[in-house]
């Protein structure tokens, strides 16, 4: 029987308790309530010029972060105050709701991957310093699940990979088609909006499992 070279075998047993590890901890919890990113643009006819956003607090994935300003957002039906920014601003306006916020409104958001605004409903956006209407750029956010290659690699699994994650407890659940986002400025962390997140009595800081 030929001998396993002691180092390999250490690098093996490394490995192995890594992902145990990983597997054992399982992946955080991140809630997303209603947001909206915005453009420079509608940032400046909603809040005036020379305004820059204000950091609230950081999230979890690096460079992003909660910012002070809020806006209401309008609906055919009704409409939402203090909905809150997140930073840094993008090329194109965003705004992502839950459906039971979509019933409110009186829209019909659909479940989308966040960039993918093409075809998708509008909304008026109200700040302190103007309103402005959006043709598109109303969604629910497609659950997904932010993880390095490292981490990807773990689980075997790569970017654009649709998996299952299994929330435990009371009301315990497994989500089926979230999407996997592989990234090396990500951290793992799994995304779900409220009603998801009501469903499974899910909270932010909570872990969940990645089935396979």
């Amino acid at each position: 029987m030929e001998r396993i070279d002691e180092t390999v075998l250490r690098e093996i047993v490394k490995e192995v308790v890594s992902q145990l590890k990983v597997k054992k901890e399982g992946i955080i919890v991140g809630v997303s309530g209603r947001h909206l990113h915005l453009s420079a643009e509608d940032f400046e006819a909603l809040f005036g010029p020379n305004r820059q956003l204000t950091k609230y607090k950081d999230l979890l994935q690096p460079g992003e972060f909660a910012s002070s300003e809020t806006v209401t957002i309008i609906g055919p039906r009704g409409a939402i105050k203090n909905v809150r920014i997140l930073g840094p601003l993008r090329d194109r306006t965003q705004v992502e709701i839950s459906r039971t916020d979509g019933f409110l409104l009186g829209v019909n958001a659909p479940v989308r991957e966040s960039g993918k605004i093409d075809g998708t409903p509008g909304i008026i956006i109200e700040g302190p310093k103007g309103k402005i209407s959006r043709e598109n750029g109303l969604i629910a956010a497609k659950r997904h699940v932010h993880m390095d290659p490292d981490y990807a690699d773990t689980y075997g699994v790569k970017n654009g990979d649709l998996v299952s994650v299994k929330a435990e407890g009371e009301r315990g659940l497994v989500f089926n088609n979230v999407l996997v986002r592989v990234s090396e400025k990500f951290k793992p962390e799994l995304h779900v909006d409220t009603d998801e997140a009501n469903a499974s009595d899910l909270k932010t800081g909570d872990y969940v499992k990645l089935v396979k």
